[in-house]
């Protein structure tokens, strides 16, 4: 059943198939997000290390206003990860069914306030950073807190850097030629399990890439209203689960 393969996604029992599956989804989302926002604010939002080096540089060059923009954003990503890891404790200590669920809804909820009202967002500025640019860093903390708690930090949708990191780490273990005149040594084997899982996130942030600057491009803000659907969908599915029947 459709309905149940979602619902598995943000099962409290988790498989290694749900962790992939989700996560491809939302590192879908992320660079979807990240390549639309930057052609919307020109301001990349999940790149926490490229946003405090430059608020490092700013700070150098006695740009203060810039700087202190550059920790807004860092500090809303923060915050993102912040509520989700609130969120996801609370809905385990209360035993609650849809740990996972609510920090979704949130992200979808403030997915939709962007592409509904994200221009007029863009006209307010805090200390030099749009509250899109705030909106969007926040969304992209509790994004990956969830997927990061959900799979056991083994899945991230928006570091691509560690990810292309460990991919060239696999890469190197599976040319390297293996000598059979040293038996002693432990062979080098790649893991092609985790080169799959790899280069399907690495493939889904380009792709969501791709497709969001061409949202962006052509139909503005609103594009983001699809992706927010896509994450109220996987984030209800739980609630419409048909459970088996038990034989009389």
């Amino acid at each position: 059943m459709p309905v149940n393969y979602l619902a598995n996604l943000t099962a409290i029992t988790r498989s290694q198939r749900a962790n992939l599956h989700l996560g491809v989804a939302l590192t879908f989302v992320a660079g979807a997000l990240n390549a639309g926002g930057f052609l919307a604010i020109g301001q990349y939002t999940s790149h926490m290390t490229g946003i405090v080096s430059a608020a490092a540089d700013d700070l150098v060059l006695g740009k203060a206003a810039h700087a202190i923009a550059g920790l807004l954003s860092l500090g809303a990503f923060i915050a993102g990860a912040m509520t989700t890891a609130l969120m996801v404790n609370f809905a385990k200590r209360t035993a609650s069914s849809a740990t996972y669920t609510a920090p979704l809804v949130l992200e979808a909820a403030l997915l939709l306030v962007f592409g509904l009202v994200g221009a007029s967002l863009k006209l307010h500025e805090f200390i030099s950073v749009s509250l899109t640019a705030i909106l969007l860093c926040y969304v992209m903390g509790l994004q990956n807190a969830l997927v990061t708690k959900i799979s056991n930090a083994e899945i991230r949708t928006t570091h691509v850097t560690g990810l292309v990191t460990d991919l060239g780490i696999e890469l190197g273990r599976l040319v390297y030629w293996n000598r059979t005149r040293q038996a002693i040594t432990p062979l080098v084997r790649a893991n092609r399990a985790k080169l799959r899982v790899l280069s399907a996130l690495i493939g889904a942030f380009a792709l969501g890439g791709v497709i969001g600057a061409m949202g962006f491009k052509y139909v503005g803000y609103v594009s983001t209203v699809p992706l927010a659907v896509l994450l109220l969908v996987v984030s209800a599915a739980p609630f419409f689960r048909r459970v088996p029947q038990a034989s009389a």
